[in-house]
């Protein structure tokens, strides 16, 4: 019998933010993750790297400030080096998980480009904030580079553009992986953004949604269900008021006529519902879980999270 096809998305609450935050919730995640795997799922994982791609933007900037004969880092490398030690922490985290409940099979994190248009509305109005603090002389020398800034509370910040996803470079090696059963860690922090150039991959100065990403990864894997650890139990309605309620169950039409009252704010859960109707679409089989980390299993019975089909 063929085995079901999941993607896992695991948000920044899944990660945490510091190096021994991440370590610490790489292996909760482990342990979530594996619950998947006993239940004889072939999975996929991708995460975010909000916290971590901002630490190392920081990192690089400082270091290059300080040594101005060291090259700036590009956003597109940040973004690469974020994938490879997130993924290094979660793999050796679900291989610990794995062989502690006695079962054998190799993980691996493969660093994942997304191709994105050149011509894409959000390079002419970025949005997306990232790295230090910067003062008005340091912002002005980043807006000579051709870079935008935004002034913020106590000073000014550098903004990217976050352009939809097009196609998923390395999809055919993901899908080798999981063809032979394996685990495989792909396209997280949304996928390292790059624009085609002829024969050549140039990396591009933006950060991809990475519920988008998601939700093409799934759909690039045919997989049936796409989970999205978040950081809440259930969708809402009236989120954050008196007459909150949780929902554990709508089909597609429900979430449409949800977002469409303005019920999901942009940015938190409204991506994840406008993932979740995408990757659906006409088909009666796929499935879309949304739920935290530390509820997951539950979910998994039955017993909690936000379920979402045709």
């Amino acid at each position: 019998m063929k085995k079901r096809r999941i993607v896992i998305a695991l948000g920044h609450d899944a990660l945490g933010t510091t190096l021994p935050e991440q370590k610490k919730a790489a292996k909760e995640a482990a342990k979530a993750i594996v619950d998947f795997i006993q239940d004889d799922c072939q999975v996929v994982i991708t995460h975010s790297n909000g916290p971590q791609v901002g630490m190392i933007h920081t990192a690089m900037a400082e270091f290059h400030r300080l040594y101005p004969e060291y090259t700036a880092t590009p956003m597109s490398v940040c973004s690469a080096m974020s994938q490879g030690y997130i993924g290094y922490d979660l793999q050796n985290s679900i291989r610990t998980e794995l062989l502690n409940r006695g079962i054998y099979k190799p993980v691996s994190t493969v660093l994942t480009q997304v191709t994105v248009d050149p011509y894409d509305d959000a390079f002419y109005a970025p949005t997306k904030i990232i790295g230090r603090v910067m003062d008005e002389k340091e912002a002005e020398a980043e807006e000579k580079k051709g870079n935008h800034v935004v002034k913020v509370e106590n000073g000014y910040r550098r903004i990217v553009a976050a352009p939809k996803p097009m196609e998923i470079i390395e999809l055919d090696a993901v899908n080798a992986l999981l063809d032979a059963d394996q685990i495989v860690i792909a396209a997280g922090g949304g996928g390292i953004p790059v624009l085609v150039q002829g024969n050549v991959l140039k990396g591009a100065s933006a950060v991809i949604e990475k519920d988008l990403i998601a939700g093409a990864l799934a759909k690039g894997v045919n997989a049936q269900q796409l989970v999205i650890l978040t950081g809440v139990e259930n969708v809402y309605l009236n989120y954050e008021k008196e007459d909150q309620t949780a929902i554990s169950e709508m089909n597609c039409q429900q979430a449409q006529e949800y977002m469409d009252e303005g019920q999901f704010k942009e940015g938190t859960m409204r991506p994840k519902i406008e993932t979740a109707i995408d990757f659906i679409g006409d088909s009666a089989i796929r499935s879309v879980l949304i739920t935290k980390l530390d509820t997951c299993k539950k979910a998994l019975s039955g017993q909690g999270g936000t379920v979402i089909k045709k």
